[in-house]
């Protein structure tokens, strides 16, 4: 254990349901979680008071666990709590903090990675939590940010000591707000919590586990296949989920896409897959970009149509991994591979929307389209479904790429950049020969790979002038050449 609660009076008492200790490093703790019976108790003054029975953690198999320690804003900090949350989209964690001085602060989930953040102190005015508008730009104590999500959440579980607690599976409002601007480095994440009156509010930043010194992990589960067991509702099979906080999956034997929103121990829901789709690169495979290994965990195929349009056009997804960074997203497009992270801040985006500022750069729009995911194999961090539709516009800069998806509850920004295909042949041995997997596709099927290159000239030719007669005879203005997209990214579907 770091030196956290070496300035702190440490406080044992006995748990008044089951006898054993329960203790206490944090003076601003509250409430805590007894280890042994899941008691819930409250302290007042020297006593221990009960107050009901902590119902059970879905195991996530992250790398975080109590009394995991590291470093942040110059102090230590030691992981003494966990509130575990429930939402329509899935679960995510905010893991309590005690620093050397004594303060609190919380290590949360965000869309794959992480968000350190403190308290605000003093008390900031803000509306009810309806009155904000996903998409919208408000100003918070003369920042301004973007609203990126607005959910409706439940208390699901609990363990350690925490400064808080809300009613167990009482649900209550939360709302996430993002810095605008282009400082990357300078980007926060505001989170108003209501389940208390007047409501929380605390500031966040983006962190990776790497920075923060972290030790007293957990093992990288997804790399040891230490997971979770269930049998495939619809198979029976034996399906394994690995990765922290899946919250959906596919059987390996018939591709039933799993909702494991509401934990591996609910009622599971499942959804039937029958197309032939095979991704270009294999679940499981392991590749390295700018000198960090990304281990392949799933795979979506999106199809996309724009305002007025009556054709669609396609790409695919593959959803990336490392312990230590979090997730990020390799996309296969009719335009070529681009690789893609969430970001922490929101960018300025100008009137109209036909441009965005980030990072020092201008994005021009470039496309805006209805997007719905067709298929999707392997694990995911958020709860894919069959039929999901996200409106998505992209912007570019040269070969920089920011891409906007939003829902009705939520807004997420992605950014990242075009990628050369030998660079992407090389991370996960593809043939060099190979390109864009989505290159003139217009739906999830590519033809066989037996078909030679004369018969897909004669077919072509054939088609050409089937169009042609049919041009003449009608008086025809000719055939629409095809839309394009380098594709986006999925919104994670998580608030935290």
């Amino acid at each position: 254990m770091s030196d956290a609660g070496a300035t702190q009076r440490h406080y044992r008492a006995d748990c008044p349901s089951c006898g054993a200790p329960v203790d206490f490093l944090s003076a601003q703790s509250t409430h805590a979680v007894c280890a042994y019976c899941k008691s819930t108790v409250v302290r007042e003054g020297d006593v221990l008071k009960r107050i009901g029975k902590m119902a059970e953690l879905i195991d996530d198999h992250g790398l975080l666990q109590l009394g995991a320690s590291g470093q942040a804003d110059g102090q230590g900090f030691t992981l003494v709590g966990r509130l575990q949350y429930g939402y329509p989209e899935g679960t995510w964690s905010e893991w309590h903090a005690l620093l050397s001085d004594g303060s609190s602060a919380w290590l949360s989930e965000d869309n794959g990675a992480y968000v350190f953040s403190r308290p605000v102190q003093g008390q900031l005015e803000v509306p009810a939590a309806d009155r904000f508008s996903v998409g919208n730009s408000t100003t918070v104590g003369g920042q301004r940010y973007t609203v990126t999500s607005s959910q409706r959440v439940a208390l699901l579980s609990a363990e350690g000591e925490l400064p808080r607690m809300p009613d167990l599976g009482a649900e209550f409002s939360v709302v996430e707000l993002r810095s605008q601007g282009g400082d990357v480095a300078a980007a926060r994440v505001l989170s108003i919590d209501y389940g208390s009156q007047p409501p929380e509010l605390s500031l966040g930043r983006s962190v990776e586990l790497a920075d923060l010194n972290m030790r007293g992990l957990k093992g990288e589960s997804a790399a040891q296949g230490r997971g979770r067991q269930l049998t495939c509702p619809n198979c029976g099979s034996p399906v394994e989920v690995k990765l922290e906080s899946s919250q959906s999956i596919t059987c390996p034997q018939c591709n039933a896409l799993i909702d494991l929103s509401q934990g591996v121990a609910g009622e599971l829901k499942h959804a039937l897959q029958d197309e032939p789709v095979r991704p270009a690169i294999a679940l499981g495979k392991m590749g390295q970009l700018d000198g960090i290994h990304w281990q392949v965990v799933g795979f979506q195929h999106r199809m996309g149509q724009s305002p007025g349009d009556d054709e669609s056009f396609g790409w695919s997804e593959y959803l990336l991994y490392n312990a230590k960074k979090g997730f990020a997203f390799l996309v296969d497009s009719e335009e070529g591979w681009s690789f893609v992270r969430p970001t922490t801040g929101a960018p300025e985006m100008a009137a109209g929307g036909q441009s965005a500022r980030y990072g020092g750069a201008t994005y021009r729009l470039q496309w805006a389209y209805r997007a719905e995911t067709t298929y999707a194999l392997g694990e995911f961090y958020w709860r894919v479904q069959r039929g999901q539709v996200t409106q998505n516009r992209d912007f570019a800069a040269g070969d920089r790429l920011l891409s906007l998806e939003q829902s009705p509850n939520e807004l997420t920004w992605s950014a990242g950049s075009k990628l050369a295909y030998a660079v992407v042949a090389k991370a996960f041995g593809l043939s060099p020969s190979g390109g864009s997997a989505m290159r003139a596709d217009a739906g999830p099927f590519t033809p066989a790979r037996s078909v030679s290159v004369v018969t897909i000239i004669i077919v072509l030719l054939v088609v050409l002038l089937l169009l042609w007669l049919i041009s003449s005879s009608s008086g025809g203005s000719g055939v629409r050449t095809g839309g394009g997209s380098f594709g986006g990214f999925s919104t994670g579907g998580g608030h935290k």
